[in-house]
C-alpha cells in the first residue's frame, strides 16, 4: 500500500496545506497515492496555537503522484484568480515537472478564452470556469462519461481522470504570467450575497 511518504505529497502534507480532503490515500493503481481537497497556498499569521484556514487556497484539487517519483503526476483545480498562479508554483515549487499535467479553471479570466502557461518549470492549462464544479470541467474536457464513473468511489474516480489525463495535451493560445495578469479581470468575493 502507497503511504503518502513515499510520494510527493509527503512535503505538503508536513506543511499543512493539504485540508478539507475527501480523498488523501492510495488508489485502485497500484503505487498511486490521490488527493481530492483544498491544497492551502498563503497561511494566515497564527496567534499562540490556534489553527486558522489559509488566507488563499486553491479548492476543489483533484491530484495524483506515484511512489518513488519526486513530482506531482496530475493536479487539477480551482483559483480564484489567475494571479494566485505564482502561489501555485512556489507552494509546490520542485514538485512541479514539465512532464506533469496541471490544469487550473479560474474564476477571473474571460469565459470563452482558455490558455496555455509555462511557469514554474510546468506547463499549466488555464480555463475558465463554467460547470461550477471542477470535478464536473475536468470529466468534460477529458471527454469522461459521469455514467461511467457512477459506480467507482472517490479513488477509482481520481484513477480514470489522472489515467485520461496523463495522455491530454492543450493546444490553446500560450501566455506569460505577465499577461496573464494584465488580461484577468476583478477577484470576486466568493463571500458576497450570501446570508449570515
Amino acid at each position: 500500500m502507497t503511504a503518502i511518504t513515499d510520494t510527493a505529497f509527503a512535503r505538503l502534507d508536513a506543511e499543512g496545506r493539504l485540508f478539507n480532503s475527501v480523498l488523501k490515500g492510495p488508489t485502485k493503481k497500484a503505487g498511486r497515492f490521490g488527493f481530492r481537497g483544498d491544497l492551502a497556498l498563503k497561511f494566515q499569521a497564527k496567534m499562540a496555537d490556534e489553527a486558522r484556514p489559509p488566507e488563499i487556497a486553491a479548492e476543489q484539487i483533484i491530484a495524483a503522484a506515484n511512489a518513488g517519483e519526486s513530482h506531482i503526476a496530475f493536479m487539477a483545480g480551482f483559483l480564484l484568480s489567475f494571479e494566485y498562479l505564482h502561489l501555485v508554483a512556489e507552494a509546490l515549487g520542485d514538485l512541479l515537472s514539465p512532464a506533469g499535467k496541471y490544469i487550473f479553471y479560474v474564476d477571473n479570466i474571460d469565459i470563452s478564452k482558455k490558455y496555455t502557461c509555462e511557469y514554474g518549470g510546468a506547463t499549466f492549462t488555464i480555463l475558465p470556469i463554467d460547470e461550477a464544479t471542477v470535478y464536473n470541467e475536468v470529466l468534460e474536457l477529458l471527454y469522461l462519461e459521469k455514467t461511467e464513473l457512477k459506480k467507482l468511489d472517490t479513488a477509482g474516480k481520481t484513477d480514470a481522470i489522472a489515467d485520461k489525463a496523463a495522455s491530454y495535451t492543450a493546444s490553446f493560445p500560450k501566455i506569460t504570467f505577465e499577461e496573464g495578469c494584465k488580461l484577468m479581470g476583478p477577484v470576486r468575493n466568493p463571500y458576497e450575497n450570501r446570508p449570515v
